[in-house]
């Protein structure tokens, strides 16, 4: 192999790919990489993909490409369908609700490096209690806009036939619950710290 990568050139309808998988870590490339490459090429997720190579048809994606015999240059033939329009449509729409989801994630995490800094004693005593009220502030925002986000998901509803769609819903959907969750940590965090704070402080008034 080449520089550690292996370039195939596969045929998909009346269109030639060339592949080039790179090895990982020193591995090589298995079926699963060129299976995701060619998804990324074609549109066609890889669920869909028929991957033959000298008449037979390759199932093991866990499989390293040369235990089929392919090597550097090899041809091969792809058969599947694309996802339709509407089904990419509404990918689209997960992928777009996916990248504001991961903009609220680093406010979250933002916030939650502010607290560490906080109960580390970055900050003069008496600045603590308004700070921690500010990132109180914070938390509810993000939790409200990762709810708002769920109940878009929810509002998605998806035939049955979009299973690439369905199964990216339910991930998303999985991803915000933990965020949601994580939400509610920060929050009792930062009632925990505030309670010691105000603790303290009546202590040092009496």
């Amino acid at each position: 192999m080449a520089g550690n990568t292996l370039t195939v050139t596969v045929a998909y309808g009346a269109t030639k790919h060339s592949i080039t998988l790179p090895a990982e870590d020193g591995h090589e490339p298995q079926l699963k990489d060129l299976s995701e490459a060619l998804s990324e090429a074609t549109g066609v997720p890889t669920a869909s993909q028929k991957i033959i190579f000298k008449g037979k048809s390759l199932k093991d994606m866990e499989e390293p490409l040369t235990s089929f015999g392919i090597k550097q240059g090899c041809k091969l033939m792809m058969i599947g369908k694309r996802n339709s329009p509407e089904e990419e449509a509404e990918l689209k729409k997960l992928k777009d609700i996916e990248k504001t989801v991961e903009q609220n994630a680093k406010k979250l995490e933002k916030v939650d490096g502010e607290l560490t800094g906080l109960k580390n004693g970055f900050l003069a005593k008496e600045l603590q209690a308004e700070a921690l009220n500010k990132l109180d502030h914070r938390v509810k925002i993000a939790s409200e806009q990762f709810m708002k986000i769920l109940e878009e998901i929810d509002a998605m509803s998806l035939p049955e036939s979009f299973s690439d769609c369905r199964m990216k819903k339910k991930g998303l959907v999985k991803t915000v619950q933990g965020f949601l969750a994580q939400c509610d940590k920060i929050e009792a965090g930062i009632s925990d710290h505030l309670a010691k704070i105000q603790t303290k402080n009546l202590a040092l008034a009496e």
